[in-house]
């Protein structure tokens, strides 16, 4: 009886260390990524760094549960944007999408217009399976979508399942553009190249005069369409060379 609550208590603690010790590495940087410049836009434990768009406050809908960034009530989240301003960068983060779930990473966005999505393209995030939105998981919105998968017969598709988490690298630089989900390379791209400027053109987002004007503006994360939490929050500007 004594070995047995021995071995129970044995195994509680090591699993509970397990436990500690992979939480501790969330939200963290490793010393070779700060040697690499890496820096890290959520701690985890606060909202420091993040404010709602043309404000300077976070609403409500808005927490931090769990070592993550979450919208929790989208009705009262709204769109949060970083504090500084980013050109050329690298950013990698780890998503989890609500069943039906819609949100995006937007970046360049300025506040000069009355949306963030008026001046900024956008990295969208959704539930494949289940959102209403027919702009998938990964696309830049309704500009650049990857190749037709030979296997599903459908644009590729590298998403986890709702309840799971994906993690994105998104690659912004003079000279290429790189989207990519749990490792899979989706497409290339460049701002204000001939291709980019015509699919501009005829999108939406030709009759908005301030659409993907700057090269420096604020990351955004979209809290209006559904629930979703954020962790490993972290970006590597890029200088403007490279």
């Amino acid at each position: 009886m004594k070995l047995t609550l021995l071995l129970a208590l044995t195994l509680s603690l090591g699993t509970a260390s397990f436990v500690a010790a992979e939480d501790a590495a969330v939200n963290t940087l490793t010393p070779a990524e700060k040697t690499a410049g890496w820096q890290l836009l959520f701690d985890g434990k606060s909202m420091n760094g993040w404010h709602n768009f043309k404000s300077q406050t976070i609403r409500p809908g808005w927490v931090v549960k769990d070592n993550a960034l979450v919208c929790a009530d989208p009705h009262n989240a709204g769109d949060i944007v970083t504090a500084g301003q980013y050109d050329w960068f690298e950013l990698q983060l780890d998503y989890n999408i609500s069943e039906g779930g819609n949100s995006g990473i937007i970046f360049h966005a300025t506040d000069k217009g009355g949306a963030v999505w008026a001046t900024g393209p956008e990295f969208q995030l959704e539930d494949n399976q289940k959102a209403a939105d027919p702009q998938r998981c990964g696309w830049l919105y309704a500009l650049y979508q990857p190749e037709v998968d030979a296997k599903t017969g459908k644009p590729l598709d590298a998403t986890k399942p709702v309840g799971e988490w994906n993690h994105v690298r998104l690659l912004i630089s003079p000279t290429k553009c790189v989207h990519e989900i749990n490792g899979v390379k989706y497409f290339e791209y460049v701002l204000h190249s001939e291709d980019f400027n015509a699919r501009v053109a005829k999108s939406k987002f030709g009759k908005m005069p301030g659409f993907c004007k700057e090269d420096l503006g604020y990351i955004c994360l979209q809290g209006d369409h559904g629930s979703v939490s954020f962790r490993n929050i972290k970006v590597r500007p890029i200088p403007a060379g490279k």
